[in-house]
């Protein structure tokens, strides 16, 4: 699935990923291919991500907002 994560400075990552987790104001959840339409509110913490080539990354982000739709992912970040 394609994820972007952008914040007011600039797009922090742009790519294709496996899976994807993030801390939710509801609690930790995890998207992965397919997944059902979402938008919800995230709070300080870690995004984790595993690209398509297993390559594991993670970004700190204060909080922010996720959409999930047709298999794309954005998060708008601060």
């Amino acid at each position: 699935m394609k994820l972007e994560i952008i914040t007011p400075d600039k797009k922090i990552y742009d790519g294709n990923v496996k899976s994807a987790s993030f801390q939710g104001s509801d609690g930790s959840f995890g998207v992965l291919d397919n997944h059902a339409p979402l938008v919800a509110n995230l709070i300080a913490g870690n995004i984790f991500l595993v690209e398509d080539n297993n390559n594991k990354l993670e970004f700190a982000i204060k909080g922010g907002i996720v959409e999930v739709l047709k298999n794309k992912v954005i998060v708008l970040a601060v």
